[in-house]
Parts: structure tokens; C-alpha cells; sequence
């Protein structure tokens, strides 16, 4: 391979950050500018047609397997390609952002798979995109350990036999790196994340034994995953390492991507490890694409929405059927507790329920699913190890008793729930805690012993947006109004404020995220996604 030319990118309005030219030399930003010029204008193209697909479904408020497809759905004979050994036995992922104390701990947690998150549980703080990069560097040259400054803790990674499997999730195709541009354009994050990711490990990982692995974010159509396999295809070639090596898992987390599973894996056919059926996203998606569907659209309060709700229960189950007719992995939900040092009681309730989570996963034929915290390890674990016993997955498991039509994924009122007004405060009170972490820099944040993440706030705005638009009668017989909104908003700033004190209350973000909510739940028009008007204000 001949010498890459000098980089056209430009680093804008970030601080120079230490170690930052190893991640950012040359030849990198040079790889990622190149990745830049060829694929950019495509996505541009995807995210014209995301608007005017939804501006179909809200003339229509349906959905269907895509005619023009059908060949693909119908031909039994193809398969994806067979699954490299590190990633073979995926029975339990444990997610979480890049920075260096979760490296460690994710890699040495007991899990098969850490997904290394530069999206959904990082905020994209220009510190964040860059430090997280090197750390997965430092990680794979066994150069991560550190000493806590201020607890005194050591931190070291286990024999590289007890480390787990890394796939990386970049941002999704929506979101751009504000830091890096091209002449006048931002990069997409999506391009950054993986470009870096790639150019720097590529070759390494191979060596170990594994390959560069990914989890693809929020994407909406298979052609949104033709782009995905094009950029693979080009990478490879590029670093000269052969086609194949990059392995891709998409979450099935938009509706509109549930009526393409089949047509998803075909197109990555070559690179596809297999589709992960995630919740909040999901559910964020339904509202968003059927807000103006009337009534029978409404979800009720989030919790309510557990994945035995028959149109969730459709969509996972043909997410199984689909994946195992194609020979890929079918991976399951996150279990969110984080456990409780100060009361075994809750920890105990707590447990047992992702137990029975977990238990029903496995038996539905699922190859794995995600826990966001190493105690959790060994409870998946238990679970999956039941079912599977020393075999790696049950992809043999083809759930061919599975039927489902197109209406069963969009049956959005067989659900026996509505919303309630402590639902509407829920959503509030979380949808505030959050965004305020976000924009400190935090994307996975504990909240009412739950690990939250971007598609927590997602939600939590989209379903006051949606009760508010719907005019919902709360079982207290108050309607759900702009009004009633900022009352329990304005309630809890003043309740956080007496709880953290006052000096917490204003070196922090609290004002800025609670009009921040304000606006994307009670705007006429609907922002697409929360984290756009929030990367605005986001520091660093």
C-alpha cells in the first residue's frame, strides 16, 4: 500500500488533549478523510430517507415487509458467514463506556463480550472520543493498568484468556463529530469512531487471535446496512487485512428495521455476527414514527412495557426465528440493576427478577444477552448455562413454530396498561437526571438503581411528548398538558436541589437539563433525537 497522502481533516475547538497523536497522526485522520469523501454523501442520502419514510407512515400509521424485498425473505439457501471462535459463545455481553477503570473491569468481568460503548452510555465529549480510543489501545498492548488517584485502588488486567471479547458500538449514522472536519462539513461520528477504532487495531487484533468486532447502532433499513458493509469492505482493503475479518452485530432497535431483519443480514451477510433486540430505543422509535397514530399507539408507563407485551414479545421472537434461518447470533435485552451495597433486600428482589429475564431468554432460544454490571455476570451466566450447557449458542434452535405478520410488531394496544401520573413524574425525574450527567460528560449514569442510558432519556421525553399530544386521563383524573409538565418539572428541580445542596445544585447542569427536557417533550415539533439539540450544549 502506497503512502497515504498528508490529511485534509482539521481539528476544531477541542484542547489538546495528552497522548491525542496517537490517536489522531496522520495516517489515521488520513484513513478516516478518505472514509469521509466516499461515504459521507450516502449517508446524507439515508437520512433524507428516514424523513420522508416517516412522513409515509404518518400519512398511512402502518408498517410492512417491503415488497421489493421478498426474494430475500423467501430464499432459504443463504447464510451469513460462520462466526469467528471469539465470537462463537456469546451467552452473556456486559455494556459500558470506554473510560479506563471500565475497561478493565468490563474485560475482566466474567463476561463473553464487552460492548465498548462510544455511543448510547458516552456522552461525545471530544475528551471522551479521544481518551476511550486509547484506552482500547492501551487494553489490547496490555498497557491499560492504573492506580485510582483518589481511592488508592489498583486496577490490572486478568491472563488474556479470562479477558472478554470486545465489540465496539460507534455512533449512530445521525450524529456528527463537531471536533473534526472536512472543509466545511462536520465528520459523521459514526466514520470517527469506527475509522479510528479500526485503523489502530485492526491488524493487532487479528494477531490476538480476534478481529475488529462492532455492534451498528440505530439503524433504520437494510440499505442504512449496505452502507455499513461497503465501509467494511473498503476498510479491509485499505489496511490490506482479508474481507471477512470485521464482524457486525446491528441492534434491532427502530421499528422500521423489525420488518427488515432478513434483508439487514443479507446485506452484511459477509460480515454479519448477528442482531440484538434492545428495549428503550425501541419502544423511543414506536412513538416517534407513530406519534400521529391516535390512541391506539399510546404506550403506557415505560416499566410497564416489559418484553412480554405481545408486540414485544413478536418482535424478539422473530428476531430468534430470523437470526438462528440465517445462522446468525440472536442476542437478548440488558438487564440495567445495579446492585446495592447498602440493602440486600432490594438486591434480593432485584436479582430475581433478572433471573426470570434472563431464564426466559434463554428458553426462547436466545444466544445471549447484556447486563450492565459485573454482578450481574454470574446470574446471566447461570441462566444461559442451563439451557446451553458446554454448546456455544443454539442457533440449531430455529424456532420454526414462530409466526408472525406485520401487524403483530405495531399491535401497540393488545397491551393491557396505561399511562399513570407517576409514570409521567418518573419520566420527568429521570429525563432530568440524565441529561444533566450527559451534559457533565457522563453517559451511563446510575439512577434509582438503574443504569441509565441515552435511550433511557429517549424515552422518557418521547412519552411525555406523546402523552401530552394524546391528551391522556391519568387514573388520578388529571390530564397529561404542557402545564402539568413544567409544574412536576419545576417540583423536581426544587426536590434535587434540597436533596444534593446548594452548592452541588449550581456547579452543576441542573437548570440547563431541566429546560433542555422541557423543550424536546413539549415542542410542537418533534426533535428526532434528544442528543442533537443536546450535543449543542454539551462541554468539551
Amino acid at each position: 500500500m502506497s503512502a497515504p497522502a498528508p490529511s485534509p481533516l482539521a481539528v476544531v475547538d477541542a484542547d489538546t488533549l495528552p497522548r491525542q497523536d496517537e490517536v489522531l497522526d496522520p495516517a489515521a485522520l488520513a484513513f478516516v478523510a478518505e472514509l469521509h469523501r466516499r461515504f459521507t454523501p450516502r449517508r446524507d442520502e439515508l437520512l433524507v430517507r428516514r424523513t420522508e419514510r416517516r412522513a409515509e407512515i404518518a400519512r398511512t400509521s402502518t408498517l410492512d415487509f417491503l415488497p421489493e424485498t421478498a426474494a430475500v425473505r423467501e430464499d432459504d439457501s443463504w447464510r451469513v458467514a460462520p462466526a469467528p471462535a471469539a465470537l462463537d459463545d456469546r451467552r452473556v455481553e456486559i455494556t459500558g463506556p470506554t473510560d479506563r477503570k471500565m475497561t478493565i473491569n468490563a474485560l475482566n468481568s466474567g463476561a463473553k463480550i464487552w460492548l465498548a460503548d462510544f455511543e448510547d452510555a458516552s456522552a461525545p465529549t471530544w475528551e471522551n472520543v479521544i481518551t476511550g480510543q486509547l484506552n482500547l489501545m492501551d487494553a489490547y498492548a496490555r498497557k491499560v493498568d492504573f492506580t485510582d488517584p483518589v481511592s488508592g485502588k489498583s486496577y490490572a488486567l486478568k491472563a488474556a484468556g479470562e479477558l472478554a471479547t470486545v465489540v465496539t458500538r460507534p455512533r449512530g449514522w445521525h450524529l456528527d463529530e463537531r471536533h473534526l472536519r472536512f472543509g466545511d462539513r462536520a465528520v459523521p461520528g459514526a466514520l470517527v469512531d469506527f475509522g479510528l477504532y479500526f485503523f489502530h487495531n485492526a491488524k493487532r487484533l487479528v494477531e490476538l487471535g480476534k478481529g475488529p468486532y462492532f455492534y451498528l447502532p440505530k439503524t433504520e433499513s437494510h440499505l442504512e446496512a449496505r452502507l455499513w458493509n461497503d465501509v467494511f469492505v473498503y476498510a479491509q482493503q485499505y489496511l490490506g487485512i482479508p474481507q471477512g475479518t470485521v464482524r457486525a452485530t446491528v441492534l434491532i432497535e427502530t421499528i422500521t428495521a423489525a420488518y427488515e431483519m432478513d434483508e439487514i443480514l443479507y446485506e452484511l451477510r459477509d460480515h454479519a455476527s448477528g442482531l440484538n433486540a434492545g428495549r428503550w430505543d425501541y419502544l423511543f422509535s414506536i412513538v416517534k414514527n407513530f406519534r400521529d397514530g391516535g390512541a391506539k399507539f399510546v404506550l403506557p408507563d415505560r416499566n410497564a412495557v416489559t418484553m412480554t407485551a405481545p408486540f414485544m414479545r413478536a418482535y424478539t421472537e422473530l428476531l430468534v426465528r430470523t437470526c438462528h434461518k440465517r445462522g446468525a447470533h440472536a442476542i437478548g435485552g440488558m438487564a440495567a440493576f445495579i446492585p446495592s451495597r447498602r440493602d440486600p433486600e432490594v438486591n434480593k428482589v432485584a436479582f430475581a427478577k433478572v433471573k426470570e429475564d434472563k431464564d426466559r431468554e434463554a428458553a426462547d432460544g436466545f444466544d445471549g444477552s447484556w447486563v450492565a454490571h459485573p454482578d450481574l455476570v454470574p446470574i446471566a451466566m447461570a441462566s444461559f448455562d442451563a439451557v446451553l450447557g458446554e454448546r456455544p449458542n443454539q442457533k440449531d434452535r430455529l424456532r420454526e413454530d414462530v409466526s408472525v405478520t406485520a401487524a403483530d410488531l405495531i399491535a401497540i394496544d393488545s397491551l393491557d396498561a396505561k399511562p399513570t401520573y407517576q409514570g409521567l413524574v418518573g419520566a420527568v425525574q429521570v429525563g432530568i437526571r440524565y441529561i444533566e450527567a450527559w451534559l457533565r460528560g457522563l453517559g451511563a449514569v446510575a439512577i434509582f438503581n438503574l443504569m441509565e442510558d441515552a435511550a433511557t432519556a429517549e424515552i422518557s421525553r418521547s412519552q411525555i411528548w406523546q402523552w401530552i399530544n394524546a391528551g391522556v386521563v391519568f387514573e388520578n383524573g388529571e390530564t397529561a398538558t404542557a402545564d402539568l409538565a413544567r409544574k412536576i418539572a419545576s417540583e423536581e428541580l426544587a426536590a434535587i436541589r434540597a436533596e444534593i445542596g446548594e452548592t452541588a445544585f449550581t456547579t452543576g447542569m441542573w437548570q440547563q437539563a431541566h429546560d433542555l427536557l422541557l423543550t424536546v417533550a413539549l415542542d410542537e415539533t418533534y426533535e428526532d433525537f434528544l442528543t442533537l439539540p443536546a450535543y449543542e450544549q454539551l462541554r468539551g
